[in-house]
């Protein structure tokens, strides 16, 4: 069983979540094949910074912890059943006829849920918005904390604050769905491209005698 499966979708789902993510370095591939990190954004002067009273404010009218708190809720659900997945295929290898028992059943399902709970727990949701405010005092300056006050605080800002749990149910199982699709059809040309591969390296052999 994958245990990081949970973390991942925590994460993934936790950036859709949040109105505003500032992202403090983008990677870019330098000449020679590595990757380097390219900053985006110059750094806030400090006397520019938003407090962290300011940056408190914007994230109570953004409902940040809410919504954090509202994405803990829906993850379980839909990571519980890509792990369940797996178990099914993990019972084919097992010895016994390659069936669960009920009580082996029930044995994995607490151990699934005590997972599960662990991995949801890894990362608090108050430690998570502390660093939230590092990076937006490192990025915003305090006009654009205010600018962002207030449009998170009009009908419009609020409108879209109760789509976005919405949005990101519904978008998970739609990116998990492409994801496995599309990954089926790279599977498929990469094991294509490796058999042509292996059978151009068996012709070659005799020339190289």
């Amino acid at each position: 069983m994958n245990r990081n499966i949970p973390v991942v979708f925590l994460l993934s789902a936790a950036i859709l979540a949040m109105p505003e993510v500032v992202v403090a370095q983008d990677p870019t591939a330098s000449p020679n094949g590595t990757v380097a990190q390219e900053q985006v954004a110059p750094a806030i002067p400090p006397e520019d910074q938003p407090t962290k009273e300011q940056l408190a404010k914007l994230f109570d009218v953004m409902r940040i912890h809410d919504q954090m708190q509202a994405t803990r809720r829906i993850i379980p659900t839909m990571v519980e059943a890509q792990v369940r997945q797996q178990i099914q295929s993990m019972s084919a290898q097992l010895g016994s006829g390659g069936t669960l028992t009920a009580h082996q059943r029930a044995q994995m399902d607490q151990l699934l849920r005590k997972y599960m709970e662990k991995a949801m727990n890894m990362y608090p949701v108050d430690e998570m918005i502390a660093d939230m405010t590092g990076l937006y005092q490192e990025h915003l300056t305090h006009e654009d904390v205010d600018a962002m006050i207030a449009f998170y605080g009009s009908p419009a800002g609020q409108h879209l604050l109760d789509a976005q749990p919405k949005i990101a149910q519904e978008y998970m199982p739609l990116v998990m769905r492409r994801t496995a699709e599309r990954t089926k059809t790279l599977t498929a040309e990469m094991m294509k491209d490796m058999a042509a591969l292996k059978q151009s390296s068996r012709q070659a052999q005799p020339a190289n005698k």
